[in-house]
């Protein structure tokens, strides 16, 4: 607290209007605030992609077959990726992770802690098994904690894999308590008539696996995925490291809400990036309690959304640090006015 008071006094300080930045004023207070020093650095930053194949592919869910995480999962890893270029722009590191890809991609530049080739079908039976469940978000945990040896400041949660808008839009019905229809977009670009199968295969999912809404990790289990438990992870490890996280898209704002109701303190360390174009997007951060910052329509995914709030959080601090304050030019300080 002594920390986000500073840094808010700080702001302040600055002869501006009070709040002239809006929510990247408070943005850089809650890092502030977990930080714990009104001295904000993020110079040391890291996405952090969590790749993962889903046994829902089967159902004719999807654009194109699980083949192709791995093939993306490689091309982030090589460097040539939509996030590679946005991560090279905003001075950001790039961190792969086999969660569980059906595949096993020689490359020494992903990191492997794969805890199966893919999950089970949700529309046949259960994703993974209790303990898998608890290994993935495990697994998440762990890299925070590795980041946090490497004096990583700030993460962005990022993932990729063929099928996982099917089992985020899953998660998300149940946590939400809404039906499928409500939640359910069209992921990488279906068109009605498998956007139609999408729906009809989540609601299939939900019966036959039953879900308790008020156990995430069964949730998770059920109808999830590895790289949902991985970040949902990751969100946990920002808690306990003291490192804030960024929430990418939809995906990402699941495992986020997931994390959430494992632990509610954690949201003090998420910070909400883009509004999604999937329906379930907003919906995932106002149960959460958080207003992403940009809205773009944007439904790329691996992370891209989330990195753009990287360059947003640079320019707030440009002025946190530099800009001129009212005693240095004796101008009345502004108050708030009721």
């Amino acid at each position: 607290m002594e920390a986000f008071l500073a840094a808010r006094s700080c702001w302040d300080s600055i002869a501006k209007p009070l709040g002239g930045l809006g929510e990247l004023e408070e943005a850089v207070q809650k890092i502030a605030s977990v930080r714990r020093t009104a001295d904000v650095d993020l110079s040391n930053r890291c996405v952090v992609i969590f790749c993962a194949d889903n046994g829902v592919t089967a159902e004719g869910v999807t654009q194109s077959d699980s083949s192709v995480t791995a093939l993306c999962a490689e091309a982030i890893a090589n460097g040539t990726s939509s996030i590679n270029q946005l991560a090279d722009a905003y001075r950001a590191e790039v961190l792969v992770v086999d969660a569980g890809m059906k595949e096993t991609v020689p490359n020494e530049r992903i990191l492997s802690r794969k805890i199966a080739r893919g999950t089970g079908n949700i529309a046949a039976g259960p994703a993974m098994t209790r303990a898998e469940a608890e290994r993935s978000v495990q697994l998440g945990i762990d890299v925070m904690a590795e980041l946090k040896q490497r004096s990583v400041q700030i993460a962005v949660s990022g993932e990729m894999g063929i099928g996982n808008t099917t089992t985020a839009a899953a998660v998300s019905s149940v946590l939400l308590g809404l039906s499928p229809r409500k939640v359910t977009g069209r992921g990488a670009g279906l068109d009605s008539a498998r956007l139609e199968r999408k729906i009809a295969v989540i609601e299939k999912a939900v019966r036959i696996n039953e879900p308790s809404p008020d156990d995430p990790l069964d949730i998770l289990a059920k109808i999830g995925g590895f790289d949902i438990g991985a970040m949902a992870g990751l969100f946990l490890g920002g808690g306990i490291y003291g490192i804030p996280v960024i929430i990418d898209g939809m995906i990402s704002a699941a495992a986020a809400l997931l994390a959430y109701r494992l632990a509610p303190a954690v949201k003090a360390y998420m910070l909400a990036s883009h509004q999604s174009k999937e329906p379930a997007g907003r919906l995932l951060l106002a149960e959460i309690g958080l207003k992403p910052v940009i809205d773009a329509g944007m439904h790329l995914g691996e992370g891209t959304g989330a990195v753009l709030l990287l360059p947003l959080l640079d320019g707030a601090l440009a002025v946190y640090r530099g800009a001129h304050r009212f005693d240095d030019i004796g101008l009345e300080r502004y108050v708030k006015l009721t």
